[in-house]
Order: structure tokens, then C-alpha cells, then sequence
């Protein structure tokens, strides 16, 4: 009977599931927008969530104080999950260059047992996303939320080597056809 009602209690309340990603606070700034009365401050949270397995989001919130833009930009970023391929070796499949806004980024896929060699956002969405061996450099505008989004977009992009020959050739790869005549003169 005690049993049947500790469980009952537990069923109903907030926060008590288990959440399978990590997060981290990519930014997080006061904003202000001037009404007719003064100034309305608000907080804007941009928040990255990973589960370490190839699976990313990203999300910017506005709210009245941190904890409801966080909460916001939490929910938002759960909307925006992106599948990313990861190497067996836990790097990323080829090296890439990416423009995005004003943000420049460079990544590279690294050995084993060389570790995350990025800075800033770079290092926490690599972190997020499970990949383990990566070098990364930022060149361009410091903005960490257009950085973050350009890393995102890049690595969703990535296909494995396979598949991205098969694509930058414009063909299927298919067994050679055995019917075909042999030229004879």
C-alpha cells in the first residue's frame, strides 16, 4: 500500500524525467527595446542541446527574466533537432569551410586521440554533438549565435564519403552492364 502511494506521488511532478540531452548556454544577454514610457528590458538565451550520438539544436529565446528565456530557448532547440554523421573514429567524415551571414568557419576531421581543438562555440556544439576528435577554427565576425548556427548547418550538410562521392558526381553508383557489345574493327 506504501509502495502503491509513494509511486502515485512521483508520477505527477515536474521535473522528474529523466532529460537524454546535454545542454549549454551559447549566449546569454540583456536586451532593451525603448517604449513611450522608457526602456522594456528583457533577457535573450541562446541555448545548444546535444545527446552525444549525432543529434543537435539549437535554440534563441527571448523572455522577462533568465530562467523563463532559458526554459524558452531549451523547448526551442528540442523543435530544432538536427542528425549529424560522425565518423567511427568519433571525428567528422571530411574537412569543410563554410560562409554563413559573416560568420567563416573551417573544421577538419582529426586522428584519434587528438581531442576538440576549437574555441568558443565551436568547442561546446562538438562536445554536444559526440564528436570527439575535430579541429576547428573561426575566421570573420565573433558572433557566437551566427557561429553556432553556421556549425550546425555545416555539419548537418556532411554526408559520408560514400554517399558524397555518389552526389558530387551526379550519379547512382550501379554494377557495370555486362551486355554491352565490344567494338570490333
Amino acid at each position: 500500500m506504501a509502495n502503491q502511494r509513494q509511486s502515485r506521488q512521483r508520477r505527477g511532478r515536474p521535473g522528474d524525467e529523466h532529460d537524454e540531452f546535454g545542454q549549454a548556454t551559447i549566449d546569454l544577454a540583456r536586451v532593451t527595446r525603448v517604449m513611450a514610457g522608457g526602456k522594456r528590458m528583457r533577457f535573450r538565451a541562446c541555448i545548444a542541446i546535444g545527446d552525444k550520438k549525432g543529434r543537435i539544436g539549437l535554440g534563441v529565446a527571448k523572455g522577462a527574466d533568465v530562467a523563463l528565456a532559458i526554459t524558452k530557448a531549451t523547448n526551442d532547440a528540442k523543435k530544432n533537432l538536427t542528425k549529424i554523421h560522425i565518423t567511427a573514429e568519433g571525428s567528422v567524415p571530411h574537412q569543410a569551410r563554410i560562409k554563413w551571414h559573416s560568420s567563416k568557419l573551417l573544421i577538419k576531421p582529426a586522428p584519434v586521440g587528438t581531442g576538440i581543438i576549437a574555441g568558443s562555440v565551436l568547442r561546446q556544439i562538438f562536445d554536444l554533438a559526440g564528436i570527439r576528435n575535430v579541429v576547428g577554427k573561426v575566421f570573420g565576425a565573433p558572433n557566437k549565435i551566427n557561429n553556432a548556427r553556421a556549425l550546425i548547418k555545416v555539419l548537418s550538410e556532411m554526408k559520408p564519403p560514400r554517399e558524397r562521392r555518389s552526389i558530387k558526381s551526379g550519379k547512382e553508383k550501379t554494377e557495370p552492364e555486362a551486355d554491352k557489345t565490344p567494338n570490333t574493327k
